[in-house]
């Protein structure tokens, strides 16, 4: 088949060094090879595309041929990520793709908030709406996929494919994993995941293991499992789950007539998006499809915030911290996998970092479902940040603005229902909103509409 004048096969991506190390120089390696890690520096590995092959194609025929595919229908260019293969996983077959139509998500504007929390122009990009309600999906695709042909081609024995988890990451593998008839395994912290989090590995059939630590005790242990070839890899420390993930940087440009915005925010723990987005955006830039990149906001719970300290200290590593509990579990993280290519993304993208209290990000969250939204609470992190920084003028009052929504707030009923009854740890519940009790009497309930105004 040809895409965008050019056959797929003609196109390939490899594993490199992230450091771009002395030791790995002029070295590459598969991307259908179970490796994590650079064999010579043990660093962090990235994916890298033929930049060149891909400029064969103009950036104008890009944009046509992804215009063409957006939500057309047709497998597997129904999918927001597949639309985007070549630049994604060009060597992966439609026989072996993996996917749920992922991708393709909302980008809403957010007319009353931004009107309220005076935003000149602010959107909220709904990654939840994705096929297990979060952005993970997008990533998730692309790696099991990728196994998936790697074990039909005879190139990797795959016992199970394994994640530590705070919640959705391990949604997303069990329900990929389930479709591609793979086993999974999921490590979780015990008691700090929702009961919906929880329950969508279970349901998918995935072997659960609730340990007694938190997210990043659970990612230590995986890791290891990892590094004894006992299962594969999913958490976003393999490259291959940027790699989806970098597709919401393509499509935000795409929903905006192919203009980027001046600020993108999103909420990151382990901070493997925050690399996808800056990734997404570099890529379009060198091949013509956008003429810059927007400034990037990461933004973390301050209970749960090492990037941040490294960014207020002026410093060039982060330095792991105990994450404290925080409404914003997912990103409940202290010892982030992609601290350093959090650092790169923000040195491309003029980037800064923010904080959210608890107090800040119940406000905001709440604020915005005022206004129409239903934000999660890690999408209330952002929203906070957005506001604080707008509020410092750091965001200027005429910047179009691009808040990224990771999650769906339909798995977080616990804390919203918990604001409601002003029963959220650290957090004054301003627009809590319960039930009116009234007795079956038209009268009673007619003088209560009355006052309504």
């Amino acid at each position: 088949m040809t895409l965008a004048g050019r056959e797929t096969g003609s196109l390939s991506s490899r594993f490199v060094c992230f450091a771009k190390c002395e030791g790995s120089r002029s070295k590459s390696w598969p991307v259908t090879q179970a490796i994590y890690r650079c064999p010579a520096c043990n660093g962090l590995l990235s994916v890298e595309h033929d930049i060149d092959a891909l400029a064969k194609t103009s950036g104008a025929a890009w944009r046509k041929s992804f215009e063409e595919r957006f939500r057309s229908g047709t497998f597997p260019f129904s999918s927001g990520v597949w639309g985007k293969r070549e630049w994604v996983a060009p060597e992966i077959p439609d026989d072996a793709i993996v996917s749920t139509v992922e991708g393709a998500t909302p980008l809403l504007r957010a007319e009353r908030f931004a009107r309220e929390e005076d935003f000149g122009d602010l959107f909220v990009k709904q990654c939840g709406t994705s096929h297990t309600g979060s952005f993970i999906d997008l990533g998730m695709t692309v790696l099991v996929s990728t196994v998936n042909f790697a074990k039909k081609t005879g190139k990797m024995a795959v016992r199970a494919i394994a994640c530590a988890s705070t919640g959705d990451t391990s949604a997303s593998l069990a329900a990929y994993g389930a479709l591609a008839g793979l086993p999974v395994v999921v490590l979780l912290p015990r008691g700090l995941v929702s009961a919906a989090q929880l329950l969508q590995p279970l349901a998918h059939g995935a072997t659960v293991l609730s340990l007694d630590t938190d997210f990043d005790g659970c990612m230590t242990i995986i890791q290891e499992l990892a590094a004894r070839g006992l299962v594969y890899l999913a958490n976003s420390m393999n490259p291959l789950r940027i790699e989806g993930q970098k597709t919401v940087a393509i499509e935000t440009a795409q929903q905006l007539g192919w203009t980027v915005p001046d600020w993108i925010v999103l909420p990151s723990g382990n901070l493997g998006n925050a690399a996808a987005l800056a990734s997404g955006f570099e890529m379009m830039e060198k091949l013509g499809v956008i003429d810059r990149v927007p400034r990037l906001v990461v933004a973390q719970a301050e209970q749960a915030n090492p990037l941040y300290r490294a960014f207020a200290a002026g410093e060039d590593t982060v330095k792991p911290m105990t994450a404290g509990a925080t409404a914003a579990s997912a990103i409940r993280i202290g010892n982030p996998v992609s601290a350093p290519r959090a650092m790169a993304a923000l040195k491309k993208m003029n980037g800064v970092v923010e904080q959210a209290s608890e107090e800040e990000l119940a406000d905001a969250a709440a604020r915005a479902d005022r206004a129409g939204l239903y934000a999660c609470p890690h999408t209330g992190v952002a929203l906070a940040c957005a506001i604080k920084l707008r509020k410092k003028n750091v965001i200027a009052p005429a910047d179009r603005v691009v808040v990224v929504s990771t999650a769906s707030a339909l798995k977080f009923t616990e804390f919203k229902l918990a604001y409601h009854e002003s029963n959220l740890p650290d957090a004054t519940s301003r627009l809590a909103n319960r039930p009116v009790e009234l007795r079956a009497n038209l009268g009673e309930i007619e003088a209560h509409i009355a006052r309504l105004a």
